[in-house]
């Protein structure tokens, strides 16, 4: 009986929250650092919330919500020691062309059931695979996406009298262009000043002027710590809505679109679920799917490189942002992951552990049952003021200058995924990217691997191969049959590999070929400097055993 290996049983991830661990040795100093942290968050997570999901095509509620659920959720249960999760600007385009196409209640079953494959992932120990994602796709969707985050935002940002905005790109790139005659200029003028306020808030606050008079410094340094912890974006909501209010200006706001935001906590409820209903539901399922993982462990990987604190565990995080997505649709919440300008936010105010998040998920759920109707006044030039802002900040655009230092590999990644995220979704962009990434890395890896004829002068046919012999550059050995083919009786064929790497099993199928052309020519094949990796394969498919039957020699190279 030949000898054969048992195939060891699958390792399922443990379930192992951060939270265990960085709680050990907490302290009173740390948790005043959380709760700074956790407060601040909770401040700027509140106008981004009601704005992705107003953006969305929901009600401003599903966003808080989501954002106070998940987020709780996330921090007790996540892999990261900073990160924040909640419903995020990448997410917009997809919810709404969802809701567009199936329905509300058909984005809450989808919701669910990604959060279980998110769970299932983490689980299966794939939190790794993301990182296989190519930067230029990661790069061409994620400037796609700010681009359309922007353009949806225009209609509330003029104040178009426009009831519902189609989801595809031309459709309303020709719907702002019907209707940009009926701007209205009080909404554009808020929506301006917002974008302006936010750019300039925090360059005001990092000004120190040394012609200042001395005695006004130590004034002006507490007034800049104050001004610097305060979130542009609470600011020009506070500041703009108040103005919009006791001017009576005539703009669309939150309470007149949506009739304010519910004040108490929100109602469970089963969606009506059904197996026929999910199996229509594949495509946005793994939509969500894709998009939530992508997005949470890029995240996390972000935060791990600013905090200086124990890098995330990228199983448990998945398993946490699988169990908060399959929680928050109960509660007529949203797609979640973790965002990185709330993470980013957490960490610069001095986030030390998981106890920042759940700061940050139980003051945002005060602010919604304490002050719940004054979002009534909030205008939706605003808001869309603050995703324009976010939607710039989200785009990595000084890649599209750098692209001519880049290969023509990356240029068409790029390029390409910016283009297919544009014009028609994500899905469709992730899918074409990673098939034509893979293409792609084919056609250079075969590029890579040579077979070079070395001339002889004994009569013996000689080849060296460098590389990679796969399935895609397995044909070049081609040349070495023909040479056996058309050459003289009995030749003696020597391939030299000691530059061979890698070798599949297309690969294998290809020398055998040429050890087939070698035995009805009755010569000999010689395998000069064999290395490891090839001879496993050849071991393992009893290829050296076929050599050996043969009297074929091998000759390894010390």
């Amino acid at each position: 009986m030949g000898n054969s290996m048992s195939t060891p049983p699958l390792a399922l991830a443990p379930f192992r929250p951060r939270i265990l661990s960085a709680l050990r040795g907490y302290d009173r100093h740390r948790f005043l650092s959380d709760l700074g942290a956790g407060l601040t968050v909770a401040i700027v997570a509140l106008p981004l919330a009601m704005a992705f999901a107003i953006a969305s095509g929901l009600k401003p509620e599903a966003g808080l919500w989501t954002a106070i659920i998940a987020g709780l959720i996330v921090a007790v249960a996540g892999g990261s020691p900073v990160q924040i999760a909640g419903p995020a600007g990448a997410f917009i385009v997809i919810v709404y062309g969802i809701v567009e196409r199936y329905g509300l209640a058909n984005l809450l079953i989808a919701t669910a059931c990604a959060g279980v494959l998110l769970f299932l992932m983490g689980l299966l120990r794939l939190g790794n695979l993301v990182r296989y994602v190519p930067v230029s796709i990661v790069v061409g969707f994620t400037n796609g996406i700010a681009v359309l985050i922007a353009l949806s935002q225009l209609k509330d940002w003029l104040g178009l009298p426009v009831a519902r905005m189609p989801a595809d790109f031309f459709g309303q790139v020709r719907v702002l262009a019907a209707n940009l005659g009926a701007t209205n200029l009080y909404a554009l003028g808020l929506g301006l000043a917002c974008v302006v306020g936010l750019y300039v808030w925090p360059k005001i606050w990092g000004v120190r002027s040394p012609h200042l008079p001395t005695l006004e410094l130590p004034l002006v340094r507490s007034a800049a710590v104050v001004g610097a912890r305060i979130p542009g974006p609470v600011v020009a909501l506070l500041t703009l809505s108040l103005l919009a209010w006791a001017l009576q200006w005539p703009v669309e706001t939150i309470g007149t679109r949506f009739g304010g935001i519910p004040q108490g906590l929100p109602v469970f409820a089963l969606p009506d679920f059904s197996w026929e209903t999910v199996k229509l539901l594949v495509t946005p399922t793994l939509t969500i799917t894709a998009l939530g993982a992508i997005e949470s462990l890029l995240c996390a990987r972000v935060a791990d490189q600013l905090s200086g604190l124990p890098k995330h565990d990228p199983n448990q995080e998945l398993m946490a942002q699988g169990i908060a997505n399959a929680v928050v649709p109960f509660f007529g919440g949203m797609p979640a992951t973790g965002t990185i300008a709330r993470t980013v936010t957490n960490m610069r105010a001095g986030a030390t552990s998981p106890v920042a998040g759940i700061v940050h998920s139980v003051a945002l759920a005060a602010i919604v049952l304490l002050a719940a109707p004054l979002a009534m006044n909030v205008p939706l030039a605003v808001l869309a003021g603050i995703l324009l802002f976010t939607a710039w900040n989200m785009g990595e655009w000084r890649e599209f200058a750098k692209l001519s230092h880049y290969s023509t590999h990356y240029q068409v990644l790029l390029l390409g995924t910016f283009a297919l995220t544009v014009v028609f979704d994500l899905t469709v962009a992730l899918e074409v990217g990673l098939i034509t990434a893979c293409v792609l890395f084919i056609r250079r890896m075969n590029t890579l691997f040579t077979v070079e004829d070395v001339p002889q002068t004994d009569g013996t046919v000689r080849f060296r191969l460098y590389g990679s012999m796969f399935f895609g550059a397995a044909a070049k050995l081609d040349v070495a049959v023909q040479a056996v083919e058309t050459g003289p009786d009995a030749p003696h064929v020597v391939i030299d590999v000691l530059h061979l790497v890698h070798m599949d099993t297309t690969g294998l199928d290809a020398l055998r070929q040429l050890h087939k052309a070698v035995l009805q020519r009755g010569g000999t094949l010689v395998l000069e400097s064999l290395q490891a990796v090839p001879r496993e394969v050849m071991e393992r498919a009893g290829f050296l055993d076929e050599l050996a039957k043969h009297r074929v020699s091998e000759e390894v190279m010390a």
